[in-house]
């Protein structure tokens, strides 16, 4: 039978075959040392194949092919520093829901968060949440942000999930479309997927006041299937997010706005560090690109994570 994994507890697939029927699969030890240097080689939106076990006294299925991918969202494991682990398969789109503060979301993570999105082919989209608790001044470098990302082409859109704001929104280009999102915990996750269908009653939870970051609601990744026509992964609260399996000479043209001016430098492999007649530093020198955006291109490149979390983390 083939069917798509709908969520995955690392052992354990929940897979919906094509009549929709649901059956409980666990992956054949292979699939663990064919090279695959992900600690989840199934993950959630992926197309498998299965076979039904009858050996056991209920009925499970036993994942034995999984298709090629369209595209895929990976990240560093967060202990296996060397491996990597796939967050979603398959996604037409991923929201990246974005807070101020309460907890706060740095641009090094929406930096490394869209870069890994440009490299894999997944269109990404900026959910500015929480405008109903900002101040005027607060609101204004939400604007700010929000004109940084748009002027390179990322949609961005203010939204409360609390109160409703700009959900419909939202709702509307989720039509027809598997959308995962993601971001840290605390940022509204399950409470903005709770507005957008209310019959899934995901957990919510406070903010940890000490730290001013969420307490994880949503364990593992799980795909649901909504009634306008819609599909949407929720995944656990990100804190770090590294990027991986990328060559220091790729990593520009996954800025696309550094991309544009690539033929403008002087030598067509400018890393845009110490090459003279470099456009993107001119343009950085004109005030026409973002310093936030190549501070965090430079911390990339650097393979700078540590520094990356111990500047922006030390209370997680």
């Amino acid at each position: 039978m083939t069917g798509t994994v709908y969520k995955s507890t690392g052992s354990w697939y929940t897979v919906h075959n094509e009549q929709d029927a649901i059956y409980n699969c666990r992956i054949k030890g292979k699939f663990r040392i064919e090279g695959i240097k992900s600690t989840n080689p199934v993950a959630v939106g992926d197309i498998v194949d299965f076979d039904l076990d009858t050996d056991s006294d209920e009925v499970t299925g036993v994942i034995t092919h999984i298709h090629d991918r369209q595209n895929y969202i990976v990240r560093k494991s967060v202990n296996l520093s060397k491996q990597t682990h796939i967050i979603a398969a398959n996604i037409d789109q991923v929201f990246l829901l974005v807070t101020l503060n309460n907890p706060p979301t740095f641009t090094a993570f929406i930096d490394r968060f869209l870069v890994t999105a440009e490299a894999y082919e997944v269109p990404p989209v900026l959910l500015f949440n929480k405008v109903d608790t900002y101040d005027e001044e607060e609101l204004l470098e939400i604007k700010y942000l929000a004109a940084i990302y748009r002027k390179i082409g990322y949609p961005c859109i203010g939204i409360s999930a609390k109160n409703g704001k700009n959900v419909e929104k939202v709702k509307e280009m989720m039509k027809g479309k598997t959308s995962m999102f993601a971001g840290h915990s605390g940022v509204g996750k399950s409470t903005l997927i709770n507005r957008i269908d209310p019959t899934l009653a995901l957990k919510t939870s406070e903010i940890s006041q000490q730290h001013k970051q969420g307490q994880h609601t949503t364990t593992f990744a799980e795909m649901f299937d909504l009634d306008f026509n819609a599909r949407i992964i929720d995944t656990p609260g990100i804190k770090g997010f590294g990027v991986v399996d990328m060559d220091k000479d790729e990593i520009g043209d996954y800025f696309p706005e550094f991309f544009e001016l690539k033929s403008e430098c002087k030598f067509n492999n400018c890393l845009h560090i110490e090459e003279p007649k470099c456009a993107v530093k001119d343009a950085l020198d004109e005030g026409t690109l973002a310093w936030s955006r190549y501070k965090s291109y430079v911390q990339i490149l650097k393979g700078d994570e540590e520094h990356y979390r111990k500047d922006h983390y030390d209370n997680e």
